[in-house]
């Protein structure tokens, strides 16, 4: 079996969480603040999106995995790569933003979300029919 969906979205995402993570590099330089975010609001902003996208891009990737590995349909896991990569650029875009368009934002963790969710039930639904199917 191999495995290629799942890498082909994970190293796209990959090079948005290094262009995330030059940003909050850059603030830091350019204000001169290496620890903390000393109440500047552009750094505290570009951390907050870097760090969103490190708390919920993991797990949504790990159940792309798991459903890969399980035998998903490719319509499925291409569907959900496809609306997490927009789901996290979309939010990443519009918390960016000052001020901050709020539809961006949503939208980017309804994507997300839908993704997490839709993973963990067609991983839960192929994990329970292999468990009565053996």
């Amino acid at each position: 079996m191999n495995i290629v969906i799942t890498p082909l979205v994970a190293s796209l995402l990959a090079f948005l969480y290094l262009a995330l993570s030059m940003r909050v590099i850059r603030a830091r330089n350019t204000e001169r603040i290496s620890i903390g975010d000393k109440g500047n609001d552009l750094l505290l902003r570009r951390m907050r999106v870097h760090s969103n996208f490190a708390e919920y891009t993991p797990l949504a990737l790990v159940l792309l995995l798991t459903l890969e590995l399980m035998g998903g349909a490719h319509w499925l896991l291409y569907g959900l790569g496809l609306f997490l990569l927009v789901g996290r650029a979309v939010h990443a875009y519009g918390v960016s933003c000052v001020p901050e368009p709020m539809s961006f934002r949503v939208s980017g963790m309804l994507l997300t979300f839908t993704v997490i969710g839709v993973a963990a039930l067609a991983n839960l639904v192929l994990a329970v029919n292999a468990a009565f199917v053996t």
